[in-house]
């Protein structure tokens, strides 16, 4: 009887410890901590970074070797300008040239912010843990919008003076000796299509 208790209580203790060994990876998971992968951290400085977020990826030269973990706000007392600070999370494979180009790229269909580098050719001298890099700001998007509004009105102001014979192209359209003297030059090279083919030879000058 003794013998069958004891043998339940080993059950129930190795269901238990499983049970712990679970559940601690399991928060390791959700607490993104890197045990089993080493990295180190850089910051990528902005002045915009159009909506990227805590956990986004981080590539380098197109291939996933990290995340984004903290977004902090910083000022520079030399600039009157705030800057916007990322820290990227990257893996100890990696080494970043302190050359290299770094912007907010997205992903898919879906519009996911990350942050895309691009390796530069320096890589004598390379990032190390908590340097800092200059990122290239994305267009916003009323930028976009502003630039748009403004060719449209290019456009719109092209064709008017087109319409009112201004510009070359627009006295090309509107002047009729032209037109005429076109038309005359056709309907002669249908009647005679072998001038196409000859070449009018010039006089000599005395």
């Amino acid at each position: 009887m003794i013998f069958g208790k004891s043998k339940l209580e080993l059950k129930v203790g190795v269901f238990v410890f499983f049970g712990l060994i679970i559940l601690i990876m399991f928060v390791l998971m959700i607490g993104n901590f890197r045990t089993w992968s080493l990295g180190y951290r850089v910051n990528v400085i902005f002045n915009f970074i159009n909506g990227v977020k805590v956990g986004a990826p981080v590539r380098f030269a197109g291939v996933d070797v990290g995340e984004v973990k903290s977004i902090n706000i910083v000022f520079v007392d030399s600039q009157p300008l705030s800057k916007v600070r990322v820290t990227c999370w990257v893996k100890n494979v990696v080494k970043i040239p302190a050359d290299s180009t770094v912007w907010v790229n997205t992903l898919g269909l879906l519009g996911e912010k990350y942050v895309e580098i691009m390796p530069g050719k320096d890589y004598k001298n390379v990032l190390a843990e908590n340097q800092s890099l200059d990122g290239n700001d994305p267009i916003a998007m009323h930028e976009v919008a502003a630039l748009a509004k403004n060719l449209v009105g290019d456009l719109d102001a092209s064709f008017v003076k087109i319409k009112n014979g201004e510009g070359t192209i627009g006295k090309l359209l509107s002047d009729e000796t032209i037109y005429n003297e076109l038309e005359a030059t056709m309907k002669d090279i249908r009647r005679n299509p072998w001038k196409l083919f000859w070449k009018t030879k010039e006089k000599p000058v005395k």
